[in-house]
């Protein structure tokens, strides 16, 4: 075997290593409450231990074999004595330690490095030592418990049933592929396998018979290797069937087989007659070591149904590259490994089915590609996207041309007419007068004198002239030839056109089929590059074990949908929000044992990690059932941090919510190796803002938090909305647009110092982009797109915006495109709003919105007492500067304390925004019953602005509770409804209400209807 071969061989052997080392992870950090570990992980950690040490040994990796070894002993313990021995803390994290040292050294050996024995002397041995002082050895009687069935069954049968079931599926494969790179290695292998179990079993003949396959295969020439490999399967498949009879007697003890060639003939018939034991193929010494040479295994001839398939997995690592077709390069790049999927044992074959009636399915061959070459696929495929749409574009260009020749065709068919009938008239006379014009093409000058029709012969000379009537023969000029010809190239090109129609019409069945394959390609591609998410979240359980541990809390890790996939780009950047969120869970959310009892809650904490696909976006949350967010926590340590308390005063839940994300903010009060130093979550909201992804918070004080992390389902195409904002164009992606619609102004209204839009009843803050895009340089006009604009005029396209959507203008729209994603890379990083750009069919370059941040942009910008979140900018410039440097934000006069009682938050907003522009403070209510617990809570308001038609308590029904409340009688209230009948107005007024207004209102109008009505009667209420 090559260098080369081998090294990706024993690479390919180090990856599967982490895959046993998870497996042993992840019995350990299942240790159940009674500190017991189940025997069916003891067997899968037996089995991942034993295939650690069997492949190590293989590969020449002695220091990995040799603790793979002691390791595997310690487990033996604990399944032996599993009714007496207790897992404490200190054992698992002993047993986790020792894991964690092995995976230090595959790690090491995958780069290839060298492992230094002084450095297993500092640091490894001594964890196995003190794990083998606690544990010991596993004694002769261990090994007779481990070798007896736990259930009464027989292992002899169960064995063959299972793990022989499984090599002689393997093998059957290897016969399937045409090629048969290495079958005579893979009979020798599975000879030396089966023998070595024949012994243990204790079954003799059986394990005569595989020396027996193995002197003839090892003495077969090539040409016959095949021929003995499917003698041996029958052979093989034989005694699996009598043992599962239980026929152990009629066994047989040697291969029969005829017309096989060997290259040493003289010999081999002697030892097959006297059955001697024959020379197993040659093996590495290290592994010949770990199977032969260690007492421990010889002498306890322990078995376990689980830990006998890891002997066959192990010696196929070695193999199972070359068991395939090799896989083409196009470079000479030694980063493709090929590798067999090892078949799955089946558990419902019948006892009497025999090798000449079994039949198994070939299993899917896999290729190992490098993740680079995957990203270089994908980005050619976004190429192909690219020129797909530019393909789509040119067809587009030539159907119109072609229905601009057919105009023209249809043109010239008319004129076609008119000359045939010109052409009729003069064919049928015989002679053309002087100076009469043609039918309908009469010139403005008389014409000149045209000679009389002349008939030619073929000679060029006159015949006939004189013998037939001009009605007898017709007599043709070169006007009439001319005229014909003309009218036969009209018929022509008329041809030739409907010929290229037809054309373009099959161009354009081609086109939808490649646009249909190239859907199916990107699905396909797609999955390739989809991991799941376990990649990630599977490393959590320890390290939150670790933490317990550390921080004396309980908590357990629950995760649902660890395996939906997700693409490998997205999950690369996932992984860092989501620790530090699970860590961020652990320490501020999960509260001590003794907190928990206290507050009636069970002492063992909860973090819950959920994944699911939504449409094109893939949706991950994270619970935890511990004391939740203090939203007056957040406002003090923002106070503290220089924020502007006027504003904090103001700040709704979301907004007081997203300051956790800004860099250095931080609730804890001293700093540990967890959490105090603001960093952390900031990196959650950068690295979800790279892949186009968002996160959402929702949480109650004393029960819990929950992180919505939202992403794409895939980065390389997506499907975006293109749309004109003065006279550039720019790509929405569609999952953050809900509807779009022609602008009409009859339904925006001026609001302080915005705009909103009622859109369907509810009014929407209205954002017209033009406004904002502002250019401080020369720019050449936007060119027209190929395609007309789907509509050509202002249009309101509605962005959601977490939980408040908000009304976009723009020019015009083109419509929906798949388009591919391209990575803007350069050292000026693009202006806020935008991520990345895409490429249209005629090469122009769009750059693709991000709607939430392009509206946190604006909304900063316009420097708004209230928004939908608090504006970043300002939080940089309060932390950056002292208290006593700002202005206060809010005037010092204010004129009182006015109730909004209404059931639209939005109108609750935009009214607050107007009272507080005209000096007033504000209170609000979601309706009548809320209203009133407000006031019989103490809350002191100058006067009431409230809505008629709303929940609960209407307007009317808080009018006159009210009114009927010596307490709260003397409270000037207006109604402010869209109700504008003089039948509403006057029932509300005989009610007792002071003023009337109708949506939507006139902000001056309000303010000064407020001070000349209202306040005046407030002064008997102060």
């Amino acid at each position: 075997m090559s260098q080369d071969k081998e090294l990706e061989i024993q690479m390919q052997f180090l990856e599967e290593a982490n895959d046993y080392l998870n497996t042993l992870e992840g019995v350990l950090l299942e240790i159940n409450p009674s500190n017991r570990i189940s025997p069916e992980k003891i067997n899968a950690a037996l089995r991942a231990a034993h295939s650690i040490k069997g492949g190590a040994g293989m590969m020449g990796f002695r220091s990995l074999s040799d603790l793979a070894h002691r390791l595997e002993d310690s487990f033996k313990v604990l399944k032996t004595r599993k009714n007496s021995l207790e897992i404490d803390t200190e054992l698992q994290s002993l047993l986790l330690a020792a894991v964690d040292w092995l995976r230090q050294i595959v790690e090491l050996l995958s780069e290839g490095g060298e492992v230094d024995e002084q450095w297993l002397s500092t640091f490894c041995y001594p964890v196995f030592d003190e794990l083998h002082q606690r544990l010991g050895d596993p004694t002769p009687e261990d090994a007779a418990t481990m070798l007896s069935p736990e259930d009464g069954q027989d292992i002899v049968p169960l064995l063959f049933e299972t793990e022989v079931e499984g090599c002689l599926q393997r093998l059957e494969a290897v016969l399937a592929d045409g090629e048969q790179p290495c079958l005579k290695e893979e009979v020798a292998i599975m000879a030396a396998e089966l023998g070595g179990l024949g012994e243990m079993l204790q079954l003799s003949a059986f394990s005569q018979l595989c020396m027996s396959i193995a002197s003839y295969i090892e003495a077969a020439e090539p040409s016959f290797v095949e021929t003995v490999a499917r003698s041996a399967l029958e052979a093989w498949r034989r005694s699996q069937a009598l043992v599962l009879t239980n026929q152990l007697e009629s066994l047989p003890v040697k291969l029969h087989i005829e017309e096989v060639s060997f290259e040493a003939l003289d010999h081999t018939p002697t030892v097959l007659q006297e059955v001697e034991p024959a020379p197993i193929p040659e093996v590495k010494p290290e592994f010949i070591e770990a199977r032969v040479t260690e007492p421990e295994e010889t002498e306890e001839s322990w078995l376990d149904r689980e830990i006998i398939a890891a002997d066959f997995e192990a010696l196929e690592a070695a193999f199972a590259e070359e068991s395939n077709a090799q896989v083409e390069e196009p470079e000479p790049e030694p980063a493709t490994v090929s590798s067999r999927e090892i078949p799955t044992p089946s558990y419902n074959r019948k006892a009497e089915q025999t090798a000449a009636s079994h039949k198994s399915e070939t299993p899917e061959n896999t290729v190992r590609v490098p993740s680079r070459q995957l990203e270089q696929i994908n980005d050619l495929f976004g190429e192909l996207i690219i020129q797909r749409n530019g393909m789509n574009l040119q067809l587009e260009r030539l159907r119109k041309l072609i229905r601009n020749l057919n105009q023209r065709v249809q043109v010239l068919e008319r004129e076609n007419q008119q000359l045939r009938t010109a052409y009729d008239k003069i064919a049928t006379q015989s002679v053309v007068p002087s100076g009469t014009p043609f039918p309908a093409l009469a010139p403005a000058e008389p014409p000149e004198e045209l000679p009389p029709p002349v008939l030619e012969n073929g000679d060029g000379a006159n015949g006939v002239d004189g013998e037939f009537d001009s009605l007898e023969m017709d007599s043709y000029n070169e006007l009439n030839l001319l005229s014909q010809e003309v009218m036969e190239t009209i018929v022509q090109v008329q041809e030739v056109t409907t010929d290229i129609q037809l054309s373009i019409d099959d161009t354009d069945q081609f086109a939808r089929k490649l646009t249909k394959t190239s859907k199916q390609l990107q699905r396909k591609l797609t999955q390739i590059r989809m991991r799941p998410l376990s990649d990630i979240v599977d490393r959590f359980p320890r390290a939150l074990r670790d933490l317990c541990v550390e921080y004396g809390k309980n908590v357990q890790l629950k995760i649902e949908g660890a395996s939906t996939l997700i693409e490998r780009s997205i999950l690369e950047a996932l992984n860092e929000p989501l620790m530090h969120l699970v860590r961020n869970a652990f320490d501020h959310g999960i509260e001590d044992p003794t907190t928990r009892r206290a507050s009636g809650k069970n002492e063992q904490g909860l973090i819950e990690i959920k994944a699911t696909h939504q449409g094109n976006r893939t949706i991950i949350t994270l619970r935890d059932d511990g004391r939740g967010i203090s939203l007056e926590k957040i406002r003090t340590r923002a106070i503290e941090m220089g924020l502007e308390p006027t504003l904090l005063a103001q700040a709704t839940d979301e907004e007081l919510l997203s300051l956790i994300f800004e860099p250095g903010f931080s609730t804890s009060d001293q700093v540990t190796a967890l959490s105090g130093r603001g960093v952390g979550m900031d990196v959650v909201r950068n690295n979800l803002k790279q892949i186009r992804g968002d996160v959402k918070v929702d949480t109650k004080v004393g029960i819990g938090t929950t992180f919505t992390l939202s992403v794409p389902f895939t980065l390389s195409v997506a499907r975006v909305l293109l749309v004109e904002s003065n006279r550039m164009l720019l790509a929405f992606p569609t999952d953050v647009v809900s509807e779009i619609f022609l602008l009409n102004e009859e339904h925006v209204f001026p609001m302080a110092t915005s705009e909103v839009l009622n859109w369907q009843g509810t009014m929407l803050p209205l954002v017209r982009l033009g406004r904002h895009l502002e250019f401080n340089c020369p720019r050449y006009d936007n060119p027209t797109l190929e395609t007309p604009p789907a509509i050509n005029a202002s249009s309101v396209i509605i962005v959601s915006q977490g939980n408040q959507p908000v009304a976009v203008q723009v020019d015009r729209c083109w419509g929906e495109q798949e388009v591919a994603i391209r990575r803007v890379e350069g050292n000026i990083a693009l202006p806020s709003g935008f991520s990345n750009c895409t490429i249209l069919g005629d090469g122009r370059v769009v750059p693709l919105v991000n709607a939430n941040e392009m509206l946190y942009w604006i909304a900063t910008n316009e420097r708004l007492p209230r928004t939908t979140q608090l504006p970043s900018s300002k939080l940089k410039t309060v932390f950056l500067t002292p208290a006593e440097e700002k202005q206060a934000a809010l005037p010092g006069n204010h004129k009182g304390t006015i109730l909004i009682v209404d059931d639209s938050i939005n109108v609750r907003r935009f009214l607050a925004l107007t009272l507080e522009k005209g000096g007033y403070q504000v209170e609000q209510a979601k309706d009548g019953q809320d209203a009133l617990e407000k006031l019989q809570s103490g809350l002191k308001v100058q006067a009431v602005i409230c809505d008629i038609e709303m929940p609960r308590i209407d307007g009317y029904g808080f009018l006159g509770r009210v009114k009927s409340n010596t307490d709260f009688k003397d409270i000037p209230i207006a109604m402010l409804t869209s109700r504008s009948s003089d039948k509403h107005r006057q029932l509300a007024m005989q009610l007792g209400a002071r003023a009337y207004f109708s949506k939507p209102y006139n902000e001056q109008e309000l303010l000064r209807t407020l001070d000349d009505i209202i306040f005046p009667f407030a002064g008997a209420a102060k």
